[in-house]
Order: structure tokens, then sequence, then C-alpha cells
């Protein structure tokens, strides 16, 4: 009888968890065993879910940010061009990316104006106008300046530069190291996303090889 029991209560709750069970048919001290094995594989099967749900999850977040990015009207040189109408300086970076505290997608554009104060300029992708800006400290001013003087190359000729590339995301200034450089991510329709790097003086755009390094990583 207390087999049976066993064997009813493994089955029910395969049956109501989605996943397999199998039921052994032992009594005495061998009937914990069986509910173990039984709790043991349901809670594999609830691992692999929700590792499956969070496959499903990561994909489509790499789709609405293709598809985000395809769909904005304003382009990266463009949010600059409006960007520097508002502020007048040195653009550093710019980003498509989630307002604070909201779900609205903008351009913030970073610029460094004259007097080494730094703006945070927020552009509508949708028709260019400045939404609103706001001054940030940054420590780095002076290795900015420094990598920046001689250049020839701006971030909105960088960004035009990679935009044969794709839909450009993203351009940063990359004063990290011996080499410096303008970084830039762009989108394709399809959702292939990859960072170039645009020297500062010859405009050259090339493959950024530590991304691929970061992905085979």
């Amino acid at each position: 009888m207390k087999r049976n029991i066993v064997i009813a209560a493994v089955t029910a709750a395969a049956l109501i968890g989605g996943g397999t069970a199998t039921a052994l048919a032992t009594t005495g001290d061998d009937g914990d065993s069986a509910r173990q094995t039984a709790n043991t594989r349901l809670s594999n099967d609830a691992q692999d879910d929700r590792e499956d749900r969070d496959d499903r999850g990561d994909r489509g977040d790499r789709g609405d940010d293709a598809e985000r990015a395809a769909s904005t009207d304003v382009t990266a040189s463009e949010a600059i061009a409006s960007a520097l109408k508002h502020t007048s300086g040195t653009v550093v970076s710019a980003e498509l990316d989630d307002e604070d505290d909201s779900d609205k997608v903008v351009w913030k554009v970073d610029v460094l104006s004259g007097d080494d104060t730094w703006h945070s300029v927020s552009v509508d992708p949708s028709d260019g106008r400045v939404l609103g800006s706001q001054t940030d400290d940054e420590d780095d001013t002076a290795q900015v300046r420094a990598a920046l003087k001689g250049s020839s190359v701006t971030a909105e000729q960088a960004v035009k530069a990679a935009a044969g590339k794709g839909v450009v995301t993203s351009v940063d200034l990359d004063d990290d190291g011996e080499t410096k450089s303008w970084e830039t991510e762009t989108r394709t329709s399809g959702g292939t996303e990859r960072d170039w790097k645009v020297d500062l003086n010859t405009g050259k755009i090339t493959v950024d090889r530590s991304d691929d390094t970061d992905d085979r990583d």
C-alpha cells in the first residue's frame, strides 16, 4: 500500500511540473530515495526551462536593439550636429540609449566645452530636437584633451565613416593605450553588431579586433 502511494505521488508531480520522473517500486526507506529522485529531476527540468526563457529573452533584447536602431529617424551625425547647435564644444561621445527612469530612447551626446565643462545633451531620435542638457563631472578632461590634440577627425566624421557598415548606434573616444581612435558601434537590420575603430588623423576605419577577442572569451 505504501509503495502504491509513493508511485502515485511521483507520477502526479511529474504531470503537474511538466517534467519526467521515474517511480521506483520500493518500500521502506527506499521510498525516500524515489521521492528525492523525482524532485531532483523536476528541479533540473525547471532549471532548463528558466535557462531557455533567459536565452529567448537575450535574443529578444538583441532583436529589439537592432529594430530600435533601424527605426531611428535621426542619425548619429545629425544628433551630434543638433547637440553642437545647442552646446558649443567638442563631442567626445554619442550613444543611442534609454533615457533615465523611462523607456524612451534618446541620443545622449557628451560635449566638452571650451572651459572644460562637460555637458550631456539629450536629443530626440525622431526629430533631432534637444530635450535637455545637464553638466557632468569627469576626471579625465586632461587625458581627453591630450588625445584629441592635433587630431583632424571629429566624432561626427568618424560616424559618417562607419555609416557604410550599418546603423551607427554609438561613437566614443578611445584614449587608452598608445593608439588613440574613435570607437563606433553599428547594427545591421538583421541584428548583427560590430565595433569599429576610426583613426583620429586619417579617418581610416578598421574592425575592432579586441571585440572579436571578447566574443571568443
